[in-house]
């Protein structure tokens, strides 16, 4: 009792000790990110031999989100407890394999570190309540999806899907948007998407985003009401022409070649989900439309 005492009446508390839970969610995530793709490719090959009539082989070793244990990826050496403890192993380890010395990717750290730091400034936001859990569990699936996307331009449904509905379902209660704007927020934001892509395809002969795109705002649109889409849009596309413009600059990238939408819906989606009303009230302030 003393401690959900502490975690209800003392922010910083609740927040530290969210900083600490969103480190350990960020080394399972880092598990997700790597994973879930590969399994997904797995699972497309099988059922394409089995549309083919071709006969299942079992030479892969067997893959879920928890089995079997991690492993350095150059010399396979099981990844142990001590070595597995988030940000700290890998500055202890210098950011190399124990074993066979090859480095780790910095991305394994940088992602617990953001998990943890947004997990933290969710905790301090709305403070200990439903909310905050809600928004918590929300923020750990922006930041896989992000990541998968920026490696595979790829948004999983096993992620969008799931978060669409429990987007719709917390409106019952409500805990951010009623029922009718958080239904209104799913349908339209998939549809404005969706009627985008169409117009660019019918104009340019290409396809200028992907499925996935969709139902990630489409899951926005249920967690946070179509009121917030337009912000969303605009402040994702904002960022997006900078971050673009910012990679054709420095990584020498052609132009031709796609960038993941994704995180930047994602970001826009999460800052929205923090600082929205805010953000609409200077806007409408700035333009004079607002007192």
């Amino acid at each position: 009792m003393e401690l959900l005492y502490l975690l209800e009446h003392s922010p910083g508390f609740f927040a530290g000790t969210v900083f600490i839970l969103g480190l350990l969610v960020g080394s399972f995530l880092n598990v997700v990110i790597h994973r879930l793709p590969i399994m997904m490719e797995r699972e497309w090959r099988m059922q394409y031999r089995e549309y083919a009539g071709e006969e299942a082989t079992e030479d892969e070793e067997p893959l879920s989100l928890v089995r079997p244990a991690s492993r350095c990826p150059h010399c396979g050496h099981r990844i142990r407890v001590w070595e597995n403890i988030p940000v700290l192993s890998y500055l202890w380890l210098r950011g190399k394999c124990s074993a066979c010395g090859k480095p780790i990717s910095a991305r394994y750290p940088l992602i617990e570190l953001a998990t943890g730091l947004t997990s933290a400034l969710i905790a301090w936001h709305f403070g200990f309540g439903w909310q905050a859990g809600a928004a918590l569990v929300l923020t750990w699936a922006l930041i896989a999806l992000s990541a998968i996307d920026i490696d595979h331009q790829l948004l999983p449904d096993a992620i969008t899907l799931p978060f669409l509905w429990l987007g719709l379902a917390l409106s019952l209660f409500p805990v951010f948007a009623n029922m009718r704007d958080a239904l209104i927020g799913a349908i339209a934001g998939y549809l404005s998407l969706w009627i985008v892509y169409q117009l660019f395809r019918l104009l340019t002969g290409k396809e200028g985003m992907g499925f996935g795109d969709f139902k990630l705002l489409a899951l926005l649109g249920a967690w946070l009401g179509w009121q917030a889409l337009p912000g969303v849009i605009l402040l994702s596309s904002l960022v997006g022409a900078v971050a673009g413009s910012i990679l054709l600059a420095v990584q020498g990238r052609d132009r031709q070649t796609p960038i993941p939408f994704g995180p930047y819906l994602a970001a826009a989606g999460w800052i929205y989900l923090l600082w929205g009303d805010r953000i609409t009230q200077a806007y409408l302030r700035w333009s004079g439309i607002g007192s």
